[in-house]
């Protein structure tokens, strides 16, 4: 929509903040509770979303905030709500009554698209407000709602919630968002690619007019612009450009492969470099899975992280990974904005992703704090596209290390399983008794006789090709493919399915059976 290109060049043009300005949280004029717990976590110096977010913040202005991820937006909004809801308590302690208790209103609403930046973003709460008194809570979904509802009811300041649970505990009539005074929408974008602007613009409509809004994405495709428009008013824009997309500190490597070796060259990287913590991203849920089981038989211990994961699992995960046991962990894309852990030495995209932006991100999980991250990526023939875009995007060519001369490599026994763990199976497997594809035409053929595919499963195709399958089948117990056999076994002294005979004589039933007999009427 052409409002919607306009506002997105609006922001471009919009103030860039001067990574040359030094400024301290102490020069912010933060309460002295908040302050005094960024002290103790050792913060100096805002880094530049948080030195241009957080006196605008401050100050009640709405807030349009465009940064990669990993510059600090979790303190960029947190600081400035915990300092709002400090120095602006309520005038009477609110409570809401309806048919499931009494509770105290909600006064700050933050949204975020995954369980694992949720629970980051409560963390971050936690120490940031641990002198402040005021109350906040989690509730995501893939874990049992009883604790998230207990909480609610002993009531809380700050709810930080993943869209799906929010909509499933307001609906039950535990969440109540009249007196929402803050609204906080971070990974814009990713809500965007995850499908819950519905919920998003269902969610907007329940909060009051009069409330401030801290608007925060990694990018701003038109929608996410639409969307901003809509619920913001006169907002402070602030667009913090990377001078490059990727920072020195991340070495880039890529390997030409095929994809059945992935899983072996992976292992002998994995085995003979030194690796501190290292993130493996896959593109699917059974990839990762596949892929942990696949290293897990080769003695490398290793954890996949997805959504299909429960929450209890993805945190049991997360802390495994945190205190190097395991020291790998196999994710998918879905996590690569929700992990926070530091000393990752290595980053491997096992898959190549089909959105460039999504690389940036991955190999953001490296290079931190100053120390130095190897980013090292396999590229099958299928996803040489792929690289192209990412080379375009972050404007440089990647190393290409020749595989054929790695002696490590090629004298690996590591003895895997062929293909990644996204490839799907498209073969049939065939009946009990081996591979007979050569025996008999196809299921449908002239003569209605089933392959060595068959599996006695009868008309389910709707017609009555099953029918006349049944009609020649030996019985299932004999171990064999379905459809005559007029000329017996090939060799006298052995079974046709392969077995020794016990004597040259076939047992009864393993003779062909014969073809019925028709009259020339059409009758038997």
């Amino acid at each position: 929509m052409a409002f919607a290109g306009t506002f997105r060049a609006s922001l471009i043009r919009s103030w860039n903040y001067n990574l040359g300005t030094e400024m301290t949280f102490v020069e912010m004029g933060l309460s002295e509770p908040i302050l005094r717990a960024v002290t103790a976590e050792g913060y100096v110096n805002p880094t530049p979303i948080q030195a241009a977010a957080i006196p605008a913040a401050m100050a009640g202005r709405d807030l349009l905030g465009c940064a990669q991820t990993g510059t600090g937006k979790t303190a960029a909004f947190s600081l400035p709500v915990l300092h709002r809801l400090v120095e602006n308590p309520p005038l009477a302690p609110a409570s809401n009554k309806n048919g499931r208790g009494a509770f105290k209103r909600i006064r700050c609403l933050i949204l975020s698209p995954t369980r694992e930046l949720a629970i980051q973003i409560g963390d971050s709460l936690r120490a940031y407000g641990c002198h402040t008194g005021l109350r906040h809570t989690v509730v995501v979904g893939g874990v049992g709602q009883h604790p998230q509802v207990h909480a609610l009811q002993r009531g809380v300041d700050i709810l930080v919630a993943t869209p799906g649970r929010l909509e499933d505990l307001r609906q039950q009539g535990y969440i109540d968002l009249r007196a929402v005074e803050i609204f906080v929408l971070d990974e814009a974008d990713r809500m965007l690619d995850m499908g819950f602007m519905p919920s998003i613009r269902q969610i907007v409509k329940l909060l009051p007019e009069n409330k401030q809004t801290l608007f925060f994405s990694a990018t701003m495709p038109a929608e996410i612009a639409e969307l901003a428009e809509g619920i913001l008013h006169n907002p402070e824009r602030i667009r913090i450009a990377p001078v490059k997309q990727t920072t020195e500190l991340v070495s880039h490597s890529v390997y030409h492969v095929l994809k059945q070796q992935k899983a072996r060259l992976l292992a002998t990287l994995l085995t003979n470099q030194p690796i501190t913590r290292a993130i493996v991203f896959c593109r699917t849920k059974h990839g990762a899975d596949r892929l942990s089981l696949q290293l897990e038989k080769v003695g490398i211990a290793s954890l996949a992280l997805h959504g299909d994961k429960s929450q209890s699992a993805r945190q049991r995960a997360l802390a495994h990974f945190k205190s190097n046991h395991p020291p790998v962990l196999v994710a998918t894309d879905v996590a690569a904005r929700g992990i926070d852990v530091d000393a990752v030495s290595h980053v491997f995209n096992f898959d190549l992703p089909n959105e460039s932006e999504t690389y940036v991100h991955r190999i953001g999980r490296t290079g931190r704090a100053g120390a130095t991250g190897l980013a090292i990526s396999f590229c099958d023939d299928s996803e040489r596209g792929y690289l192209k875009a990412i080379e375009r995007l972050i404007r440089l060519p990647i190393p290409v290390v020749p595989v054929g001369k790695m002696e490590e490599f090629q004298a690996s026994q590591f003895s895997l399983p062929q293909g990644s763990g996204d490839d799907r199976r498209n073969d049939r497997r065939p009946a009990q008794g081996g591979d007979r594809r050569d025996q008999g035409p196809p299921r449908g053929g002239n003569g209605g006789q089933s392959s060595g595919y068959r599996d006695n499963r009868g008309s389910r195709d709707g017609d009555n090709r099953g029918q006349q399958s049944r009609s020649y089948s030996a019985p299932a117990s004999a171990g064999r493919p379905t459809g005559p056999r007029p000329n017996g076994p090939a060799n006298p002294g052995q079974r046709d399915d392969g077995r020794p005979a016990q004597d040259a004589q076939p047992a009864a039933n393993d003779r062909p059976r014969k073809r019925p007999r028709y009259s020339s009427s059409g009758g038997r």
